[in-house]
């Protein structure tokens, strides 16, 4: 912040809250500098919203900002002292009026008023201006009264002050180790001319595993546009407590992607890219902040709770858990705008009976078919705002994304799964309680997944298989057809086995399904196994069924 440029922290972002650990972690990366044990140390991505160049908007980056901003200021400090107590005071002096003037502001003489380069969010800004940047001793720091904001900043500025006093006993090096800070921590600096760009940089970044925190943008909208009708303070603290609520029944998931959920629960589906330019478009009055964020609260313990099947929420409804267990175990996300439109519109049979559709349709369209999911949210949002203009409900409005018997039992009987143990636990789970009315639990460990033609076939030629190719094992071992629960101790002596020594030990098996196979099959090749696959699918389109052919 040496470049004579001013910085400004939005008005509603996120508080300071940066703690010891977090601290701890940049001051040991400063002191690698310091002993020249690295030579720079990268501290990630800064956005920045500007419209001039010269003001500009920290939109991500804040909480390092700040802590570099403190910890010059706790710099200053140990100069001052330094003066205080006579040493070379002339030219510690020059130092700290060089350095306050180059990386925090300067001080009109006659107001002594600050003129800050950078400025904090409405919770801090006053506690950072008027207490921290007139250099105040422990003692008077810890007697202002402060708020939580307030206190991490205190917290980090004592840290911060004892660390170096500790470490820096000359004004000489008290400036080596601002120089330090200057030249050698460095940002991947993104600037930007607006919000809606901001917003695109968050969702490009967040794509390619930088996590950068777009509910921050979110939020600062949100505020901006009811700070703009000039609220009372008990607006302000209301909208406050409305987004610290829905941010803490979130536990840490994404608000944007709950508020996508939510928007397209009740509107035309949004993509994730453009959620922003449609927020900004449709919310532009005090009014519609408060019914959003208010409607988002309410919501937002469903969301959570359609996310996990044992909340309190559907306890005594075992249909809609063993169905929110299925959609988990498929790891479907595009039915929650459409599951949280049927829980504040639907009567409770209605939405029982729509989480089952959407299982079944998931492990239909999803797990075995593979189809395009975009396609799928299209007809969830159909039905979702259907269902929010009270329109009456129909199951045949999922009949676009449900695979018909005949194209759904040619996808089974072709199917394979590398790996995913608990899926293929589920469809034998499923296969057997349908045929043999035998109940084989989930969350049970006895069973492991038993490869009838083993996966180590090809390389460790194990008597018994020759009769397959190396080609031949590469089409088979993972399918369906090839796979089977076994109890542990009985995999475990199958594992390098022909078909023949594998027979005896499937027999002793409690899964009537890998019974079968020691009873059905006197040997085990592909005919065999696309033969038994398509037994399999012949089941599944009973199974997974809905009325709605």
């Amino acid at each position: 912040m040496a470049n004579g440029l001013l910085y400004e922290i939005p008005k509603f972002q996120r508080d300071y809250t940066w703690e010891e650990e977090h601290r701890d972690d940049l001051w040991n990366d400063i002191i690698a500098l310091w002993q020249k044990e690295e030579l720079e140390h990268y501290m990630g991505y800064l956005v920045l919203q500007s419209a001039d160049n010269k003001l500009f908007q920290v939109i991500d980056g804040q909480q390092r900002i700040i802590t570099l901003s403190i910890i010059v200021l706790a710099v200053l400090k140990c100069l001052k002292d330094l003066v205080e107590e006579g040493m070379e005071p002339e030219q510690n002096e020059e130092r700290r009026n060089e350095l306050y003037k180059s990386y925090i502001g300067y001080t009109d003489p006659e107001t002594l008023i600050k003129e800050n380069k950078l400025k904090l969010d409405h919770n801090s800004d006053a506690f950072y201006r008027r207490q921290l940047t007139f250099l105040p001793s422990p003692r008077e720091l810890k007697a202002k009264k402060v708020n939580a904001s307030e206190r991490q900043m205190r917290d980090c500025f004592l840290w911060c002050y004892e660390k170096i006093k500790r470490e820096f006993s000359t004004g000489v090096n008290l400036a080596k180790l601002i120089a330090i800070l200057a030249d050698k921590l460095f940002f991947t600096r993104l600037i930007v001319s607006d919000d809606l760009n901001a917003f695109k940089v968050f969702e490009t970044l967040n794509a390619r595993g930088v996590q950068l925190s777009a509910a921050d943008l979110l939020k600062n909208y949100f505020f901006a546009v009811v700070d703009k009708a000039k609220p009372r303070p008990l607006e302000i603290d209301e909208l406050e407590a409305l987004w610290g609520n829905i941010i803490d029944k979130l536990h840490g998931k994404k608000l944007e992607d709950y508020q996508r959920y939510y928007w397209n629960s009740s509107n035309k589906t949004v993509r994730k890219r453009d959620l922003f330019k449609v927020v900004r478009k449709n919310i532009r009055e005090k009014r519609q902040v408060f019914d959003l964020l208010r409607e988002l609260d309410n919501m937002a313990d469903v969301y959570i709770a359609l996310q996990n099947p044992e909340d309190e929420l559907w306890k005594g409804k075992q249909d809609v858990q063993n169905a929110l267990r299925e959609l988990d175990l498929f790891d479907i996300r595009q039915a929650f705008s459409l599951l949280l439109a049927a829980y504040r519109h639907l009567e409770d049979k209605d939405f029982i009976r729509l989480v089952e559709a959407c299982a079944v349709v998931s492990f239909r369209y999803n797990v075995i078919s593979g189809l395009n999911p975009n396609e799928q949210e299209e007809v969830y949002n159909k039905l979702a705002v259907s269902i929010s203009n009270k329109q009456p409900f129909d199951l045949s409005a999922l009949k676009r994304i449900y695979v018909p018997d005949e194209s759904f039992a040619t996808n089974f009987s072709l199917k394979s799964f590398k790996g995913k143990p608990k899926l293929i636990k589920y469809i034998f789970s499923k296969l057997e309680k349908h045929k043999y009315n035998n109940d084989i639990s989930l969350t049970s460990d006895i069973y492991n997944i038993e490869h009838i033609l083993p996966e180590s076939a090809s390389f460790n030629n194990i008597p018994g298989w020759e009769h397959f190719s190396d080609e031949g094992i590469g089409r088979s071992v993972d399918r369906l057809g090839n796979l089977t629960l076994l109890e542990k101790d009985l995999n475990k002596k199958a594992a390098a086995q022909g078909f023949a020594d594998k027979k005896p030990l499937y027999a002793q098996s409690n899964s009537r399904i890998t019974q079968a196979l020691s009873k059905l099959y006197d040997d085990w090749d592909e005919e065999k196994l696309a033969s038994r696959q398509k037994e399999m699918a012949k089941m599944a389109k009973e199974i997974w069924r809905l009325p709605i052919q």
